[in-house]
């Protein structure tokens, strides 16, 4: 097993096709055709995780957050990302990050935090757009039905609990193939008719170099007629953030308390108590400020998320309770999910759950 390997099975649960622009996601340290011998996986990649995966023997790091976000221009071991690196590199550890491409994923960092809580009903917040494609090509009618089961094997034609969804119809296609030309179908310099069906399938974006590779593998024609278009249409299944409902609503303080001791945190900065019950509860791991909108327009009667700050507070109106449990308490058993994910995959070496605790926030 090596490097490469971990990382194919993680990008296959979590593209990252779908992480933020702005994030630095994948393998940031190391080579990817290093044979692995453990893989340790944390919140954080910080020195002393570095020396819990050499303690371990684990030459993989999987972390949520990338250590290097910036561009290093220099590497002298001056502040704690160089000192990371360096020790890494030195100790032949690879270092990957898989950051906002699990934040985006419905089984992903928001999903964690709603079992943790019991909600129910749970769906995307902010459903992530044009991350659906559209491919348009044609086919002769009595090939039509291969092409159509290879381009869904390969992931096309799914739309939310159907598969196989296509639209299809028939016309006649016609072509003057040159002197170079080496037709399948007809002869050189001759207008040929051909009558030839329309497929039309979806696509999840991240799909499309295996979704053309598929079509020009299983089409007779030496030149293939296709297009792609991405959709506008949201897709429900990516994106930040997630609403789901409680079995049983519960007064503010009760479910205060309740959060409080479900996410394990010492504090909760709260806005103004509304003096009615919670039951619908949107929730976002690490910095959330950016979604009190669409919490607010979704009708959560509380918005779980972290960093808020002075002015974000003054958003909620009286319309919705916002609740800061902060940043690494809102993420913290992320490791475990993926250790988890990891572990029912890989079952010849050590998927190894960080004992660090990497917070960087203390309380008095």
């Amino acid at each position: 097993m090596i490097v490469q390997d971990v990382i194919n099975h993680l990008e296959t649960y979590a593209p990252l096709a779908y992480a933020e622009d702005f994030d630095n996601v994948g393998l940031l340290v190391g080579d990817k055709k290093n044979t692995v011998t453990g893989v340790l996986v944390t919140l954080d990649t910080l020195e002393a995780v570095v020396d819990e995966a050499i303690e371990k023997n684990c030459n993989l790091i999987v972390s949520f957050h990338p250590i290097i976000f910036k561009g290093l221009k220099k590497i002298t071991g001056k502040n704690y990302v160089e000192r990371v690196v360096l020790k890494a590199i030195k100790h032949d550890i690879a270092i990957y990050a898989i950051h906002t491409a699990l934040d985006n994923h419905v089984n992903g960092v928001n999903d964690i935090i709603s079992n943790q809580l019991g909600l129910q009903h749970k769906k995307i917040l902010i459903p992530q757009k044009q991350t659906i494609k559209k491919l348009t090509t044609y086919v002769p009618k009595d090939e039509a039905e291969h092409l159509r089961t290879a381009l869904f094997t390969a992931g096309a034609g799914s739309i939310g609990n159907y598969s196989n969804c296509s639209f299809n119809t028939e016309g006649t296609g016609t072509y003057n193939g040159n002197e170079n030309a080496n037709p399948t179908k007809g002869d050189i310099g001759k207008t040929h008719y051909e009558t030839e069906t329309k497929i039309t399938v979806t696509f999840a974006k991240h799909l499309e170099s295996k979704i053309v590779s598929t079509l020009l593998k299983n089409h007779s024609y030496e030149e293939v007629a296709y297009e792609i278009i991405t959709l506008e249409n949201k897709n429900q299944n990516i994106g930040m953030g997630m609403i789901g409902t409680l079995e049983t609503p519960m007064a503010e303080l009760d479910f205060l308390k309740y959060l409080k001791e479900k996410m394990n945190t010492e504090a909760i900065r709260h806005s103004q108590l509304l003096n009615k019950p919670i039951k619908r509860v949107a929730v976002l791991g690490g910095s959330g400020s950016f979604a009190i909108n669409a919490a607010k327009a979704a009708g959560a009667d509380i918005f779980i998320t972290a960093d808020l700050k002075y002015h974000d507070f003054f958003m909620a109106e009286k319309q919705i309770v916002l609740a800061d449990i902060g940043h690494y308490e809102s993420e913290q058993y992320t490791k475990n999910g993926l250790v988890a994910h990891l572990t029912k995959k890989f079952t010849n070496f050590a998927i190894i759950l960080s004992n660090i605790n990497t917070n960087p926030v203390k309380y008095f």
